[in-house]
């Protein structure tokens, strides 16, 4: 009984104060548009795990483990339940692809489609934006947000801790 009322301490005091009012109410649009992004984001690479693992030239299963917490993770958000651990479950992948960009040497922000002249080219033939960091970088700032100023007080998480 001792272990788990120290494991509820432990959780309890990784948020903030739960904010209520209009920034309440901000923070539960902010994180349930964030959290269905992920999910929106992570769900095609699900569904095309295999090519999306060659693309990246990396293993099956981190593939698997990455789409997955954003869509776990994006629901979390979404309902604001377990809300520092699906933020920091997403992060470590946004974390990963922006090293993998700056590896690359991709710029920060893509030049414009429409600025090109031709619509970029991928390796794969398809056309659309060139590669950036700028997603991955939003994306992350995005979850530090969160996680830094909680998940709010219209949240699962307000109503359990």
């Amino acid at each position: 009984m001792e272990t788990v009322r120290i494991l509820w301490s432990a959780i309890s005091a990784l948020y903030p104060s739960f904010v209520e009012g209009p920034q309440g109410y901000m923070l539960l649009v902010f994180r349930a548009v964030v959290g269905f992004l992920f999910i929106l984001h992570g769900l095609p690479k699900l569904k095309n795990l295999k090519t999306w693992s060659e693309a990246l030239g990396a293993p099956l299963p981190l593939c698997f483990l990455s789409a997955g917490f954003m869509e776990v993770g994006g629901l979390g958000l979404m309902l604001g339940l377990l809300t520092p651990f699906a933020s920091a479950s997403i992060l470590v992948s946004m974390l990963y692809a922006l090293f993998l960009e700056l590896v690359n040497g991709d710029p920060l922000i893509a030049p414009d489609p429409y600025e090109l002249g031709e619509y970029y080219e991928g390796p794969d033939g398809r056309k659309g934006e060139p590669p950036s960091m700028e997603k991955a970088l939003i994306f992350s700032l995005m979850l530090v947000l969160i996680m830094v100023f909680g998940p709010g007080a219209y949240s699962l998480d307000a109503w359990v801790f």
